[in-house]
């Protein structure tokens, strides 16, 4: 990424705005998809963004392209100009950052950029084996890739850095129903262990005979690690960014300080976690830093880029996205505090509940009270006298995320990473009371 950044020290003083910012994300990216354990669809793709977000006054103009060349970027800082003199005045902003160096990013392993297409194959047929043994069949995806940021602008800040990462997903199933979900997500692609991701997933699909159908009404659950990741993402979509701070349309809005979750929970935004291990800086070169979002239920924060941080009189934590995105700043890193108890001793003191290994989706309900809807999938059983006895049909959440957090009874001490559409979450098991499900139509 120095040669990037050599490429935009030279090209900046060119620039007739008042303020201007090069930001180029290089991405080298594998994919492997396979179903009924064929391979079926083998992918890569080399590609680089560079934009250029320049600012006249209050004006903003920002302009893209993927060509990285002197010439290229000369008109692209251009045209992001001329886009300037197109735009009203933004009272909101302030200027662009003048950040200090970042720490190294820590997450580029070179056993992940060098995992071939031989490689993929291979894990694929690893897991296949281990499912067929069973009678199983698998589907699923595994991907690599390297991604690269780099970003510069007229008031002297540069960073630049690498990550890379490999990501499993997995479906063991049957023609009969049995049907079994597992994935993994690693920097180092010699740390994931394809047996165990394959024999978490049959394990499921091997209690998967004559499932029964249960009654609406509210049950005590257990989230394993990929359920409570699906509620932490929506989560952080919803509240735990600066945009819905200044808007006031976050369940964090007025707050802080508050009790918004159970005295178990603890909740915080950590690129530089060891498990984690995320880009040091974000997309306007800010270095990322530690977040407290809830401690022991008490809400304490959320995350800021410039834009935002300057609205409340706060200050950038390092989340800001692409300058061209809508979303606003929103956790990456999130991490949460474990309990003490493992997951079978959590459904061993379980006297009746239902046991939920993730969701198939979820869509908002009502944004502010966190309700969101969606159903269970691969892998949701019925727990008796302290044992699963036996699968139940799917069935659809109607849920206040919040009400959920707030009515955990016990958290595992184990912990799993957990991939969520560019967030990472280290999330343990949770047992939950009083959670709703109904019959999916």
């Amino acid at each position: 990424m120095s040669h990037i950044l050599d490429l935009f020290e030279k090209i900046l003083p060119r620039s007739a705005a008042d303020q201007t910012e090069l930001l180029c994300e290089t991405e080298e990216f594998y994919l492997t998809r396979f179903a009924e354990s064929l391979i079926h669809q083998n992918i890569g793709r080399t590609d680089h963004t560079i934009w250029c977000r320049a600012v006249i006054g209050r004006k903003i103009g920002i302009a893209k392209t993927n060509v990285l060349n002197e010439e290229a970027i000369g008109k692209l800082i251009e045209t992001a100009a001329g886009i300037c003199h197109e735009q009203r005045d933004d009272p909101d902003f302030q200027s662009l950052v003048s950040s200090p160096k970042a720490p190294k990013t820590e997450g580029f392993v070179r056993a992940t950029a060098k995992y071939t297409p031989l490689d993929r194959a291979q894990a694929v047929k690893t897991m296949a084996t281990i499912a067929g043994k069973d009678k199983l069949k698998v589907s699923g995806m595994l991907q690599t890739s390297q991604t690269g940021l780099a970003v510069a602008n007229s008031l002297g800040t540069r960073q630049e850095g690498q990550v890379t990462e490999i990501r499993v997903s997995l479906s063991a199933s049957d023609d009969s129903g049995r049907a079994g979900f597992a994935q993994a997500f690693s920097r180092d692609a010699d740390n994931v262990d394809l047996t165990e991701i394959a024999h978490r997933a049959v394990a499921k699909a091997q209690r998967l005979t004559n499932p029964i159908a249960l009654e609406s009404g509210n049950y005590t659950v257990i989230l394993e690690p990929d359920a409570v990741a699906d509620f932490l993402l929506f989560l952080g979509f919803l509240g735990f960014g600066g945009k819905g701070m200044v808007s006031g349309r976050s369940f964090m809005a007025n707050k802080i300080g508050a009790k918004i979750m159970g005295d178990n929970i603890t909740i915080g935004e950590d690129p530089f976690h060891p498990a984690i291990k995320y880009m040091s800086f974000d997309y306007e070169g800010v270095p990322r830093r530690k977040v407290m979002l809830v401690e022991n239920g008490i809400a304490q924060g959320v995350v800021y880029d410039s834009y935002y941080a300057a609205q409340k009189e706060a200050q950038s934590t390092g989340n800001a996205l692409p300058p061209d995105n809508k979303f606003g700043p929103y956790p990456k890193a999130m991490v949460m505090e474990p309990g003490t108890k493992s997951l079978d001793d959590i459904i061993a003191s379980t006297e009746a509940g239902i046991l939920i290994t993730h969701f198939w989706y979820l869509n908002f309900v009502n944004p502010m009270l966190t309700t969101v809807t969606g159903t269970t999938r691969d892998g949701t059983f019925l727990i008796e006298n302290g044992k699963p006895s036996a699968p139940v049909i799917d069935m659809r959440v109607n849920q206040s995320m919040l009400e959920a957090f707030n009515n955990a009874e016990v958290l595992s001490g184990e912990r799993r990473l957990v991939p969520k559409y560019g967030v990472l979450m280290y999330v343990p098991a949770m047992k939950v009371h009083n959670f709703r499900l109904d019959k999916a139509e």
